[in-house]
């Protein structure tokens, strides 16, 4: 198990190549996934740490997605971050309903993202 292992999901490959540039620059090796479901697959196989989860998505939704993992790392430590360009209020409050740790709003920076990939 790596204490920094992260996930980046999402569909454009120029978000995840951005997240992962920064979350590498952090010390964090990553895995990539294009869709909630090849998510679901690699998560199996790895000990995540840290996911960045796409909200809109074809296929499984980010909610989905992170309700689906939330069962299969059940007992584990695991940070799930929504990354999205969605952020309203009450949009964040359903997030956060359905076991999302906290949203990180694209475009994304250094600062915010190292603000919230800290694993307590």
């Amino acid at each position: 198990m790596s204490e920094h292992l992260a996930l980046i999901v999402d569909d454009h490959p120029t978000n995840r190549l951005i997240a992962t540039t920064l979350l590498r620059k952090m010390g964090w090796q990553t895995h990539e996934a294009d869709s909630g479901e090849a998510a679901l697959e690699l998560a199996a196989r790895h000990d995540f740490r840290l996911v960045l989860l796409d909200i809109s998505m074809p296929g499984l939704s980010g909610e989905e997605t992170c309700e689906r993992l939330r069962q299969q790392y059940a007992g584990r430590n695991i940070r799930i971050i929504a990354y999205t360009a969605h952020a309203f209020p009450e949009e964040r409050a359903s997030f956060l309903a359905v076991g999302f740790d906290d949203i990180l709003v694209k475009p994304i920076n250094r600062e915010q993202l190292q603000a919230l990939a800290q694993i307590p």
